[in-house]
């Protein structure tokens, strides 16, 4: 076991035993729950719900049935809520290194799944590193929508993480996590300091690395749902990262061949059907795609293929083709791109 993996697994596994026990504000979710959600999050054990460590609320949409991993499960308070999503006939996998979290979440397995009306349980819990998925037994192409909030920032290998997370996903399949970033790339020593390695500060990764990281593993582009800036509130962390910003993002990405690397126009127009049960009015693909329900938009050839040719598909209807080319798309989110003390745009945009 490498340090760095030994320092998380000591600071999840045993130092803290509640999100009272953080030191900063970086592990605490601080978005709101559609009603649907906060139901199902309030038929959570206290227990699960207590040792919860996430940024986000990386809940995926339209999931009824299909399969979903989550990385960095922890106890499992979005591996259960996924349960209640998936329903049934769908799975909900929890993967995480830290054997003392897993025990809490397969203490109230079976409650669970007697609350929320499951003959039997279908959410898994496995223990290891998400850096090699395929030793855990998940296979090329098993999972439809892989989602994380507030742990793929502790791993020593992203590179690796992001490809496994590429290989698992079925064609069309979705990635939707929550994790800190920063504004730039902290000294080695200042990463590698146990409380900011804990506290999801040290492995933060810099907007334009995770930039080229995605685009390296596979993915021309990926979109943002949300970003705040994180107020760190502990004297000895900011005295360690100095003028270093820090974001809570939520991004989604989907393995989809095609896919370019800049907005590009070829005059395709998408319509949004209004058939999604908790948006009938309007679906929000990211921080500046939200469509309006039966109201035509001119969208890009990557938007046009996230939403005609994933699991989301069903509910849009996307009129033109790529056969003729009309040039670059401005697909810019209100703003602009990213200075360096400001949150950056979605991937292509």
């Amino acid at each position: 076991m490498d340090g760095l993996t030994a320092t998380v697994r000591d600071y999840y596994g045993t130092r803290l035993k509640g999100s009272g026990d953080l030191k900063t504000g970086a592990c605490c979710s601080s978005e709101p729950l559609s009603p649907r959600l906060r139901s199902i999050l309030d038929a959570i054990h206290p227990e699960v719900v207590n040792r919860f460590y996430g940024c986000g609320s990386p809940m995926p949409d339209d999931v009824e049935g299909l399969t979903v991993l989550d990385l960095g499960c922890g106890t499992g308070r979005d591996v259960f809520m996924v349960s209640a999503l998936v329903g049934e006939a769908g799975r909900s996998i929890g993967v995480d290194m830290t054997p003392e979290q897993l025990a809490v979440g397969r203490d109230h397995q079976a409650e669970q799944a007697r609350i929320f009306g499951h003959r039997a349980s279908n959410v898994s819990f496995i223990e290891g590193q998400f850096e090699d998925l395929a030793s855990l037994g998940i296979a090329d192409g098993s999972i439809d929508v892989v989602i994380s909030n507030c742990a793929l920032n502790l791993s020593p290998d992203k590179a690796r993480v992001f490809a496994e997370i590429h290989r698992v996903l079925k064609p069309g399949g979705e990635l939707l996590f929550s994790d800190v970033f920063a504004s730039r790339r902290l000294p080695a020593e200042v990463a590698a300091d146990p409380l900011l390695v804990g506290e999801c500060l040290g492995g933060a990764l810099y907007v334009e690395d995770f930039r080229r990281l995605m685009s390296a593993s596979g993915w021309p582009d990926f979109r943002l749902l949300s970003r705040r800036p994180i107020a760190i509130g502990h004297p000895y962390a900011e005295l360690l990262v100095g003028a270093t910003t820090f974001w809570s993002m939520t991004v989604r990405a989907f393995k989809l061949d095609g896919l370019e690397d800049c907005c590009e126009d070829y005059g395709q127009v998408a319509t949004y059907l209004g058939s999604l049960p908790d948006s009938p009015n309007a679906f929000v693909l990211d921080d500046h795609h939200r469509f309006i329900a039966g109201k035509p938009m001119l969208v890009c050839g990557n938007t046009a293929a996230m939403i005609g040719e994933s699991r989301f598909g069903r509910h849009f209807r996307v009129d033109g083709s790529r056969a003729v080319h009309f040039g670059r798309f401005d697909c810019s989110a209100p703003g602009g791109g990213a200075e360096i003390d400001a949150a950056p745009a979605s991937g292509c945009c």
